[in-house]
């Protein structure tokens, strides 16, 4: 399985595809990605959806990510249950 997440920091969104949701955001609240080292501590999952597969999570995440607006990813996100 796979997964497509949404993370929220005090201004920016980020999102992004994995394979273990619970590992990433862990990372991701460490520090050890660059885009997100700059939310600081406060790094939110705003929305997820898991997929069969991480073709399918990475072709969802770049539909995400051409959106250019993270509000609008979030709700197709949450609508594709």
């Amino acid at each position: 399985m796979a997964w497509v997440y949404i993370l929220r920091g005090a201004r920016r969104h980020y999102i992004g595809a994995t394979d273990n949701l619970d590992r990433r955001i862990a990372e991701h609240k460490r520090g050890s990605n660059h885009t997100t080292l700059r939310f600081g501590d406060h790094v939110e999952l705003v929305a997820a959806k898991e997929l069969p597969s991480m073709t399918e999570a990475r072709k969802l995440e770049q539909t995400l990510k051409r959106k250019k607006n993270p509000h609008v990813a979030i709700s197709i996100l949450q609508s594709t249950d």
